[in-house]
């Protein structure tokens, strides 16, 4: 069966591609670790070309898009920031074409809150991918990672978002601070109790930066072990982070956030929001290929 689209994940770290079918399924799929830390300014049409080149040959007719920082000031190109409310068609029209009528990237999102700019780049396809794959027009959705975002979606737009800067932070403290010194070198499997912990301890009183020092102390006088002190602040953070958007955004009582991501930090989102009595949908990586296809289908509208 011949490709429908090649559709492209090109991020801060890593570079995905996969050829789709008209259905969304992946024919074919090729990974690197060439995202833009790892790109030299004026070089991504090599690197494009080393790693997709062939198939866009094979495969004459066929289009190709990408999303991610690829679209950055950075990036290979810069793709302007598309205003909310947004849908599918409404990225499709601010499309930059890197090579007319073929390959072109995504622009990402901007909306405004209290008068402070947001943006997001590449996370736009994978909520409009999931919406896709759960048969939603409305949804409240999170995409747990570096920097998470949580996107709410009316009629099928994007109407607004934010964005909580709690991996990187995790990553930080973890790597860092002075908490480090009580953390072991890597992180081990999820130890449930010692989570679950971290998550309440972040809906007390007395805020974040207070309870951060919590983790020290717990060190410092043998209350927590090494390795539960790690899932006690991945929780405190992550809990920090939900008490932080449900304040900002309420979520009525029955209904269900859609968590998108990779197995483990999609597992740890969704064990956190359970215990705040949100129910969780879950979607795996697959959202941003559905989204892209969905996009490519509004082109010649």
């Amino acid at each position: 069966m011949d490709p429908h689209l090649l559709a492209v994940d090109w991020g801060t770290s890593s570079l995905r591609g996969a050829l789709l079918d008209a259905q969304g399924r992946v024919l074919d799929e090729r990974r690197a670790d060439r995202g833009l830390l790892s790109i030299e300014p004026g070089t991504w049409g090599q690197v494009f070309e080393q790693h997709f080149g062939a198939w866009l040959r094979q495969w004459p007719s066929m289009r190709c898009l990408m999303a991610g920082m690829v679209g950055s000031r950075q990036g290979w190109v810069e793709a302007p920031y598309a205003d909310c409310p947004a849908s599918p068609a409404d990225l499709a029209r601010g499309l930059c074409w890197v090579q007319p009528g073929r390959v072109a990237i995504v622009p990402g999102l901007r909306c405004v809150r209290d008068g402070v700019p947001d943006v997001v780049r590449g996370e736009e396809t994978q909520a409009f991918g999931a919406l896709q794959l759960l048969g939603l027009t409305d949804a409240i959705l999170v995409l747990p990672g570096t920097h998470s975002k949580w996107v709410q979606v009316a009629d099928g737009r994007v109407q607004h978002f934010s964005t909580h800067m709690t991996g990187e932070c995790y990553a930080l403290l973890r790597r860092q601070s002075l908490l480090a010194r009580s953390l072991p070198a890597e992180d081990g499997p999820l130890r449930p109790a010692d989570f679950d912990a971290g998550v309440a301890r972040a809906q007390q009183p007395g805020g974040l930066l207070h309870h951060l020092f919590g983790v020290r102390t717990m060190a410092l006088f043998g209350q927590r072990s090494d390795a539960s002190l790690a899932c006690h602040l991945s929780g405190l953070v992550i809990g920090e982070e939900l008490r932080a958007q449900l304040a900002m955004q309420a979520v009525p009582a029955a209904a269900r956030v859609v968590v998108i991501g990779s197995d483990a930090l999609v597992a740890r989102y969704q064990r956190a929001l359970a215990s705040l009595g949100v129910e969780a949908v879950t979607v795996g990586a697959e959202a941003g290929w559905h989204g892209l296809l969905a996009l490519a289908a509004t082109i010649d509208q």
